[in-house]
């Protein structure tokens, strides 16, 4: 089931708010930038580099996820290592809300989402 209109607004709140705080520098974006995108069920927050030998196109490296729990308890936090496959996020498996989720991944406590 596809987020609504209401829960795709709040979202992009707190994407923003997220960003605002944890984007690099302007001068810098070129080189490394943030984005969040919004799937069906989930969030991911991705990490964009220029490709080392086309600098026009964009190399996508996804560092952390929130998927939505149907039984509305909450969201599945996951990480990303050097496997390239989605791992639950240990230290903390579930937050409540997706502000809960961006404050975790901005905190970084155990260096999983940005090293």
């Amino acid at each position: 089931m596809a987020f609504s209109e209401f829960e795709i607004k709040q979202i992009e709140r707190a994407a923003a708010a997220f960003l605002e705080v944890r984007r690099p520098p302007a001068g810098v974006r070129h080189q490394v930038d943030l984005q969040v995108r919004i799937n069906e069920q989930s969030i991911e927050v991705i990490e964009l580099r220029p490709h080392h030998s086309d600098l026009s196109k964009a190399v996508e490296s996804p560092t952390a996820k929130a998927e939505y729990v149907d039984q509305g308890q909450g969201w599945r936090v996951y990480w990303m290592p050097s496997d390239l496959e989605w791992h639950v996020y240990e230290p903390q498996p579930e937050v409540q809300s997706i502000e809960a989720f961006f404050t975790l991944v901005n905190a970084d406590e155990n260096a999983c989402f940005f090293g």
